[in-house]
C-alpha cells in the first residue's frame, strides 16, 4: 500500500484488517477490564462485596440502604460488575446475585484464592503512574517506600491468603527436618516480611521458636509490630537490610516473595549463609517463572512482568543492584544461592504461582 503526499511519498506494508480488528478488539477487553477494575476496588472501599455475600439476590435500593450509599449510583456499579461477569442478574426479578464461588474470592480475605488485595495494589500503581513513567524513562529506581499505602496493605493481603494456606502446611513441611527443629524451639529469621504476615504466621504455627522479622522498610515494620501486639504474639520485627541480618545460628531463614527486589541478591544469600546453622535451611519463595522468555509469555507472565516493571525491577536499579526481576528463571535463582554459598538447592514445591527452593550449606 502506498500514500502520496505533495512533499513525499512513503511506502506502508499492507496489513490484515482482520488481525487490526481483533487486536483493537483484544485493547478494547483489556480497556474495560481496567474500568472494571476500578469498580471492583470500589465495592471493596465500600463493603459492597460482603453486603452482597450476605444479602443474597437484591436490588440496587437494598444494597444502597444495607450499605449507607446512593441507589442509583448503586445501580450503575451493579450493571458494571453484572456486565462483567462478575455478578449475576434476573430481569424477571431485577435482582443482582453475587455467586458464593464469586464471593470467596472478593468477599473474603481470608480465602486461598482472595483476590481483592491484588485489585488494590493495582489502582495503587494507577495512583504511581507518574514515578513510574520517570523509571522507565530514566532507570534511576524507584524504592518500595516510594510506593503509594495502597502497595503495601494490598501486598498484605494478596499475599496472606498463600501464605496462611501453605507456608506452615506445604512448603516448611517439604523442607528436610526443619518443621520438627521448629517445633522443638528453633530459631527463624523472615527476611523481607512486610506487615508480618507471614513471622506471625510463623510464630503461631511454632510457637516454641524464636521468630524474628526483618524490613528494610520502617513503616512496614511499625505495622508488623502493631499487628504482633494485637494478635499477642511473639514474634519480634527489625529494621535492617538482609546484608545486616546478625544473631546467628538460625535453622530457618526465609525468602518470600522479595530476593528479586534486593540490591544485592547475592550478597543477601551469603549472608544467609554466613547466619545459619550448619544444618539449617534457607526457604526461598519467588514468582514462577522459566528460564526462556517465551515460556513466560502468558497471562500470568503478563502480569508478573508488569509488577516487575512497576516495583521489582526499580527497586533494585535504585540501589544499583543487578535488577533480577520478576520472572528470572530457576537457572539464575539457583546461580544466585550457589554464589552465595549454598551448595546444595533444589526445588520442592512448585505451584501455579509459585516456585519454592530449598538451600543448604551442606547435604541435609
Amino acid at each position: 500500500m502506498t500514500t502520496t503526499s505533495s512533499d513525499n511519498v512513503t511506502d506502508i506494508p499492507a496489513t490484515d484488517e482482520a488481525k487490526v480488528e481483533s487486536f483493537a478488539q483484544q485493547v478494547f477487553g483489556d480497556l474495560a477490564a481496567v474500568m472494571g477494575t476500578i469498580m471492583t476496588r470500589v465495592g471493596d472501599v465500600l463493603g459492597l462485596w460482603q453486603a452482597l455475600a450476605d444479602l443474597g439476590p437484591t436490588t440496587a435500593e437494598a444494597l444502597a440502604a444495607a450499605t449507607d450509599t446512593h441507589p442509583r449510583m448503586i445501580h450503575e456499579w451493579l450493571c458494571a460488575q453484572a456486565a462483567g461477569r462478575y455478578l449475576t442478574y434476573d430481569p424477571g426479578t431485577s435482582r443482582f446475585t453475587l455467586p458464593p464461588e464469586h464471593a470467596l474470592v472478593l468477599a473474603d480475605d481470608d480465602t486461598f484464592p482472595a483476590m481483592a488485595g491484588g485489585v488494590q495494589i493495582v489502582i495503587g500503581n494507577c495512583a504511581d503512574l507518574e514515578r513510574i513513567v520517570d523509571a522507565v524513562r530514566t532507570g534511576k529506581g524507584l524504592t518500595w517506600g516510594d510506593h503509594h499505602p495502597d502497595i503495601y496493605a494490598g501486598t498484605e493481603r494478596f499475599f496472606g491468603p498463600v501464605y496462611r494456606n501453605q507456608l506452615t502446611t506445604d512448603w516448611i513441611p517439604n523442607l528436610d527436618g526443619i518443621a520438627k527443629r521448629l517445633a522443638d524451639g528453633g530459631k527463624v529469621a523472615d527476611i523481607g516480611c512486610g506487615h508480618g504476615v507471614s513471622t506471625l504466621l510463623l510464630a503461631d504455627a511454632y510457637p516454641n521458636a524464636e521468630v524474628t522479622g526483618v524490613d528494610l522498610h520502617e513503616p512496614s515494620v511499625t505495622r508488623a509490630r502493631e499487628r504482633a501486639a494485637e494478635a499477642g504474639s511473639h514474634a519480634r520485627f527489625e529494621v535492617a537490610a538482609a546484608e545486616e541480618l546478625h544473631g546467628g545460628n538460625y535453622d530457618l531463614i526465609c525468602f518470600l516473595d522479595c530476593l528479586h527486589d534486593m540490591s544485592d541478591p547475592v550478597g543477601a544469600a551469603r549472608r544467609a549463609a554466613e547466619m545459619l546453622a550448619d544444618d539449617g535451611a534457607v526457604l526461598l519463595v519467588e514468582p514462577a517463572s522459566h528460564d526462556a522468555i517465551e515460556d513466560n509469555l502468558t497471562p500470568l507472565g503478563r502480569m508478573f512482568y508488569a509488577g516487575s516493571t512497576i516495583a521489582c525491577t526499580p527497586n533494585s536499579l535504585h540501589y544499583d543492584g543487578p535488577a533480577l526481576g520478576a520472572q528470572p528463571g530457576p537457572t539464575r535463582l539457583t546461580r544466585v544461592l550457589q554464589e552465595g554459598g549454598f551448595p546444595v538447592v533444589r526445588r520442592v514445591v512448585e505451584t501455579p504461582t509459585n516456585h519454592v527452593y530449598e538451600a543448604r550449606l551442606g547435604l541435609a
